[in-house]
């Protein structure tokens, strides 16, 4: 069992969300800038490909075992995006803690008149034992929705006030973090994770 992990994630959404579903398996979680680690470049089309790429990236610089996100929203109007470009979609070179705004500002514009709101996150985690391993741990899970003319709630982060649950009525916003992390796209795949870990699947 993995006893110390970095997590490839600048995110602090992510980094708590992750933290609170694997905090029961005892390993000690360390934010990849507690390491020095800087932020990996996610070049690539698909989402296992950057998460790997932040795994590595995160694992190399720091000598433990890392475990990264990738993730996004991918909405059925706009033929699948934002997709990979979720996290700087209104802005490739912002960050900050207005990026979350400006995102779903450029998206509720993108889907102005669409009558179909379908959309699902979707997320792939990796966790690789160093920086060369040959059979990195992968998991996946989809979290199906629909979007809103208008956020709702104030929790969450990314595109959750925006993203309608329809069998809870609720957003991702309105939901509290034990709700989000048992239905959500990333609680899924860490759960999934976690059981490879226990399990020593591959």
């Amino acid at each position: 069992m993995v006893k110390k992990l970095v997590i490839a994630s600048g995110n602090p959404g992510k980094l708590r969300e992750i933290e609170h579903i694997l905090a029961p398996l005892g390993i000690e979680i360390v934010a990849q800038a507690a390491c020095g680690v800087t932020q990996a470049e996610e070049p690539h089309c698909t989402f296992v490909e950057n998460a790997i790429a932040k795994a590595r990236h995160a694992s190399r610089c720091s000598g433990f075992p890392a475990l990264a996100d990738d993730s996004g929203i991918c909405v059925a109007a706009l033929g699948g995006e934002p997709g990979v470009h979720s996290a700087r979609y209104a802005d490739e070179t912002a960050d900050g803690a207005n990026q979350d705004d400006r995102n779903n500002r450029k998206l509720l514009a993108a889907l102005a008149g669409a009558a179909d709101r379908r959309a699902h996150y979707y997320c792939v985690i990796v966790l690789m034992h160093h920086a060369e391993d040959p059979q990195p741990l992968i998991a996946e899970a989809e979290w199906h929705g629909e979007m809103l003319r208008a956020p709702r709630g104030s929790g969450g982060f990314g595109y959750d006030p925006l993203f309608w649950i329809p069998a809870l009525d609720k957003t991702g916003a309105e939901l509290t973090m034990e709700t989000k992390n048992r239905i959500s796209h990333r609680g899924r795949a860490l759960t999934r994770l976690c059981e490879k870990l226990r399990t020593g699947q591959p």
